[in-house]
């Protein structure tokens, strides 16, 4: 019997305008009865917004998250290994990337199962494209210290090295936690450096701008609990 293949689906930023998604992934979710999410409540608005008509008695679910028992986790591509395919849903965009998903990801290629990423919307593609900063050169780092002084050193570092390789240094936080972020890298870069701040991203209140620090001190946005990507470039 061969084996079934493992999806990785891009879900919405937010929001519940299923338009961005492509019909490629639409049809897939019809066809899927297998999935592996973040939060299953979650996972189920996101299949209704894309136009998903079935029922969900007839589908299964395994939760993927920091409470998951890595020795279950090992089970969820059971059905791949009897041959249906499995669809793999994050919390918010693309799934596995700073997202538990990966996890699953790499376990699918150690079992020998084929992995078919979809097209669609990622918060770190979509910030770099409109930053105008340099996307032949960048760097993603995730999630910043929270420690406010571990962070400011870290950001200091990131300027540094996008100085030393011309290189755009992406990172994020979470939303909750966007306005110490940023009073932080407005605290410790140079004036001339230059930061895009990409929030909200796909949704009709979409900000996003690249400006140097020193212009970013006079016009702060307000960024509390709004998904958001920072981009830092050191010319």
């Amino acid at each position: 019997m061969s084996k079934g293949s493992l999806y990785l689906i891009p879900s919405l930023m937010g929001g519940h305008d299923g338009s961005i998604i492509p019909e490629a992934v639409k049809s897939l979710v019809e066809r899927l009865d297998v999935y592996i999410v973040e939060n299953a409540k979650s996972a189920r608005h996101f299949m209704r917004d894309i136009g998903f008509k079935g029922s969900f008695d007839q589908i299964e679910m395994w939760e993927l998250n920091k409470r998951t028992d890595p020795t279950e986790m090992y089970h969820f591509l059971d059905a791949c290994e009897k041959g249906r395919d499995i669809g793999l849903i994050s919390e918010a965009g693309a799934p596995a990337i700073a997202d538990p998903g990966a996890e699953i990801v790499s376990l699918a290629h150690l079992k020998g199962i084929r992995v078919h990423p979809m097209t669609g919307p990622s918060s770190v593609m979509l910030a770099l494209m409109a930053s105008g900063l340099n996307g032949q050169q960048f760097c993603f780092h995730g999630y910043l210290p929270i420690d406010s002084k571990a962070r400011q050193h870290r950001i200091k570092q990131l300027e540094q090295q996008s100085a030393a390789w011309r290189q755009s240094q992406i990172f994020m936080e979470a939303p909750y936690r966007n306005t110490a972020l940023l009073s932080d890298i407005l605290k410790v870069c140079h004036p001339d450096t230059k930061l895009c701040i990409a929030a909200n991203l796909t949704l009709s209140n979409e900000f996003i701008r690249t400006r140097s620090i020193a212009e970013w001190k006079h016009q702060t946005p307000d960024l509390h609990k709004k998904p958001a990507i920072f981009i830092l470039l050191k010319f």
